[in-house]
């Protein structure tokens, strides 16, 4: 998994928890065909493009997508030049307007998804998200970072650092950052338009569900690339120790009631605790 289990950490908090990367630390994965990542991709793209590529009116990607495009050739060269080819002429693909193919090559050459960074405004004027985690990429394009994030159960944090995070991950330094929950959803694609709420049943299976959000800078037009790599495991296979169930035990006893009704936790949560006490034992 590309999740850093050390990002679960207690008392649990909604916080930026940005990390500053190293010198030619990786920000991309290439993903293939017969992975799921790019066919949920794929599906939404071919059926649901219009809830996937969403720009502001008049906003110019260009300058992102090279830095984006040379980002891939530089860490994966071999593997972006084979993906371009196994892409051309992608029925998909060409049934795009002619400026969302190149976005469009590149969410199905890699498991990322994409949105622009704005740091003048601290606003979000264009995406290409394909598996968003419960939340519409067509509601979010154009709003301010405190917007976005206003949704979000206890998001003070979040939303008094916005400005200043927006100017940051804008900067010179690349950042990441590590989000987690628990869902009995194993879909990547979780559009509200096209995944139902997910429900928690007494057979559920339990999925821990991760994104590692990395930023890529443009900083001489104050932008930044917002990559983000959603993975969905069993819980079971997830969790390969006794210090991970207890890390992750801590974590899920700490969150309030916002938080839990926010990630659909509430009724799953004792029984959840449960096994992962057993687990950490």
């Amino acid at each position: 998994m590309a999740f850093d289990f050390s990002a679960v950490s207690t008392p649990f908090r909604m916080q930026p928890g940005l990390r500053a990367l190293p010198p030619g630390a990786v920000q991309l994965t290439p993903i293939r065909p017969g992975e799921r990542a790019f066919a949920e991709k794929l599906a939404v793209l071919t059926q649901h493009a219009d809830q996937a590529l969403v720009a502001q009116a008049g906003f110019d990607a260009a300058p992102a997508l090279a830095v984006l495009t040379a980002q891939a050739e530089r860490e994966h060269p071999q593997a972006w030049r084979e993906a371009q080819a196994r892409l051309e002429g992608h029925p998909a693909i060409e049934a795009l307007p002619a400026p969302w193919r190149a976005s469009a090559r590149l969410c199905l050459a890699f498991a990322e998804d994409f949105a622009i960074i704005d740091g003048a405004t601290a606003c979000i004027p264009w995406l290409a998200v394909c598996l968003p985690s419960d939340w519409a990429p067509q509601d979010k394009v154009g709003r301010h970072f405190a917007e976005v994030h206003a949704p979000v159960a206890d998001n003070r944090l979040l939303l008094t650092a916005s400005e200043h995070l927006a100017r940051l991950v804008t900067g010179t330094q690349r950042w990441e950052r590590f989000v987690w929950t628990i869902t009995p959803e194993p879909r990547l694609d979780m559009h509200p338009a096209r995944v139902g709420q997910p429900r928690w049943h007494d057979d559920s299976e339990a999925f821990f569900r991760t994104e590692r959000q990395t930023f890529i800078p443009l900083p001489e037009a104050r932008q930044a690339v917002f990559t983000i790599h959603v993975e969905s495991r069993p819980l079971a296979e997830a969790i390969t120790s006794a210090a991970e169930a207890a890390a992750l035990h801590a974590a899920l006893a700490s969150m309030s009631d916002a938080v839990l009704a926010y990630r659909g936790l509430t009724s799953a949560r004792d029984r959840l605790l449960a096994w992962l006490a057993e687990r950490a034992a």
